[in-house]
């Protein structure tokens, strides 16, 4: 009977013991998963992309700055960030699309619908990231309530945003033009111009540097920051914040063709859409520069 006994609760022990066994085996398989789901969400995050290096050509203000609140939250995922600065609008289109780098960061999209036409480049935005307005900045002359007679009045000389300027200077009235222009205006479709102003046309880098020598400059919001301009002190006038031409003219994240779901890519669109650079861009730029995300 002793044996009975001692049979029946060595047999209950080990059903015991083995339910143990088959908790303790649960937990580590459902910590494993757990496991397995984290190192599934840190990939999406873009750690797996530790070691990778993503080489961006952009404007120094104010893209390659807002690159460098981008490259400090990169370098929390192991991805560095290659700038490299250009001053002009052709370069970071002709390096992007030879493959020289993996993206640019300068120019709105009907810029880059304009280049891609005339260049046969195949170039594509991946997301917007900001918009800067247009303004008027005094030269020779100081107030738009009296306009010389004859008064020059240079303008950036690509094909968009020399419309773009045209269109700011018939809003405030200094001309007219063609309704139907649009976005492919130029001087030419001029229709009234009660000042007889010229319209100087020049590559957009040199207009600050043109200001002693003309009555006003309507220059890109980049251009102005680099030169020491404050847009909320220094322009006569700009274009409103709030208008179609911010979702017009949105300055882009731009790669080659085929490149757009690239992981790296992604990793610095999120980046740059990140609420660091929304507040960086608020924080910096007095209005010359507006957050689009």
């Amino acid at each position: 009977m002793k044996k009975l006994i001692s049979a029946a609760l060595a047999g209950t022990l080990a059903l015991s013991l083995a339910a143990c066994g088959s908790s303790a085996s649960v937990s580590e398989s459902t910590a494993s998963s757990a496991s397995s789901e984290a190192a599934a969400s840190t990939a999406e995050t873009g750690s797996d992309l530790a070691g990778t290096t993503i080489k961006v050509a952009a404007s120094p203000t104010p893209h390659a700055e807002i690159l460098n609140v981008a490259k400090d939250l990169l370098a929390e995922q192991g991805i560095t960030l290659e700038i490299v600065e250009f001053s002009d609008y052709v370069q970071p289109n002709m390096v992007t699309e030879s493959g020289e780098v993996d993206a640019n960061y300068f120019q709105h999209q009907p810029y880059l619908d304009s280049f891609n036409e005339e260049n046969g480049t195949h170039l594509v935005s991946v997301g917007d990231i900001h918009y800067e307005p247009l303004g008027i900045y005094p030269g020779k002359s100081q107030s738009l309530d009296e306009i010389p007679d004859g008064a020059v009045i240079a303008v950036p000389n690509d094909t968009t945003n020399e419309a773009r300027a045209l269109q700011l200077l018939a809003s405030q009235g200094i001309i007219t033009i063609r309704e139907d222009a649009g976005l492919t205006a130029t001087v030419n479709d001029i229709t009234e111009n009660p000042h007889n102003v010229q319209v100087e046309e020049l590559e957009a880098a040199q207009l600050p540097r043109t200001l002693a020598d003309v009555d006003y400059a309507v220059m890109n919001g980049n251009y102005a920051l680099e030169a020491g301009f404050s847009v909320g002190n220094d322009a006569l006038a700009t274009e409103d914040a709030d208008s179609e031409a911010a979702q017009t003219y949105a300055n882009v994240l731009v790669v080659k063709e085929g490149r757009e779901s690239d992981p790296a890519i992604q990793a610095l669109l999120k980046a740059l859409q990140s609420q660091e650079v929304k507040d960086y861009i608020n924080e910096t730029y007095d209005g010359a520069v507006v957050a689009l995300f």
